[in-house]
């Protein structure tokens, strides 16, 4: 059994193949067949026609991403697979259209995902979005860049980004230095985002004028927010009062975004989360969406996606 893909350029065919042959390896690894480039012919053989057939499927997918300009990667690869195998192979389609926001550095930032994808409609159709899941994933990058996005198009006037410091217990008094010294470690990977999106100088500009606003949870208290993007990262380290608190700070032509993974909670014990009670709490409140990522979102390595499922299968089998 065999199947044919015409391939219009060969430079196409050498980001298909990757380099020294990866991503052709992988499929032929994946669906046991043999996939070679001849002329401008892609020829894929095998004896079972099921897994010949979704190796094709497979490459066009890929090919339809290549088209798009995104560059291949073992991750996208594997989910392409992963896509195929659940016969939704078409919605790796507009994932490679789908663009949300533009970097400092001219890169377009596209969800990687279906489920990414998902997430960032939520946040766009609904006032207030709770993502949760695991980690690399993307719930804070993407949310920062739709924050980002927002604001370019004037849609808000602030962006707002907080989370909960637990480390220090939230008594940042007995730390050395002034706030911003303080919090500094704590909020780390929202300034990288923030400088990724709009340059560290611009990011810098935003900041002395008030458009930029970066902060821990406890310096929410008291304040209505309006016009703005506000964005709560690592909310399963808050409290149900201080979730409670952080919600209710919402204002006027504002969106929240809250997110956080519910199985690194790092409270003392007795305290409960406040994300795991607002996602109890709100389900089914209008204009509030809650998105559950899964493992099949993670963009990081892919040991991240096989170590999550180890430590889920562990959690299943120690209840």
């Amino acid at each position: 059994m065999e199947q044919r893909i015409n391939v219009d350029r060969l430079e196409q065919a050498a980001e298909l193949f990757g380099s020294f042959d990866s991503n052709v390896r992988l499929i032929e690894h994946e669906y046991g067949v043999q996939v070679l480039f001849r002329d401008t012919e892609l020829k894929i053989s095998g004896d079972d026609p099921e897994k010949v057939d979704r190796a094709y499927r497979t490459l066009q997918s890929l090919i339809t991403l290549i088209g798009s300009g995104e560059a291949l990667t073992e991750q996208n690869v594997r989910y392409c697979i992963r896509m195929v195998a659940e016969d939704s192979e078409q919605q790796v389609q507009r994932l490679a259209r789908d663009c949300i926001c533009i970097t400092s550095k001219g890169k377009p930032i596209k969800p990687k995902t279906v489920g990414q994808r998902t997430y960032c409609d939520n946040i766009k159709d609904n006032t207030i979005t709770i993502g949760v899941g695991p980690a690399g994933t993307g719930k804070t990058y993407l949310a920062v860049a739709m924050a980002v996005t927002a604001f370019r198009a004037q849609e808000v006037n602030r962006i707002i980004l907080t989370r909960p410091a637990v480390e220090a217990g939230e008594k940042l008094g007995f730390l050395p230095g002034d706030l911003q010294q303080k919090v500094d470690p704590y909020l780390r990977p929202l300034y990288d985002a923030l400088f990724d999106m709009l340059g560290a100088e611009t990011y810098q500009r935003y900041v002395e004028r008030g458009n930029i606003e970066v902060a821990p949870l406890a310096y929410m208290r008291g304040r209505t927010l309006d016009d703005s993007f506000i964005i709560l990262d690592e909310a399963q380290n808050t409290t149900g009062e201080q979730m409670k608190m952080f919600l209710t700070r919402l204002g006027f032509n504002s969106k929240m975004v809250i997110t956080g993974d519910v199985t690194q909670i790092d409270l003392p014990d007795g305290k409960r989360s406040g994300l795991k009670e607002a996602v109890r709490v709100l389900r089914g409140v209008e204009d509030i969406a809650i998105f559950k990522f899964t493992e099949k979102d993670v963009v990081r390595h892919r040991l991240v996606q096989d170590i999550i499922r180890a430590y889920e299968r562990a959690g299943r089998a120690n209840k």
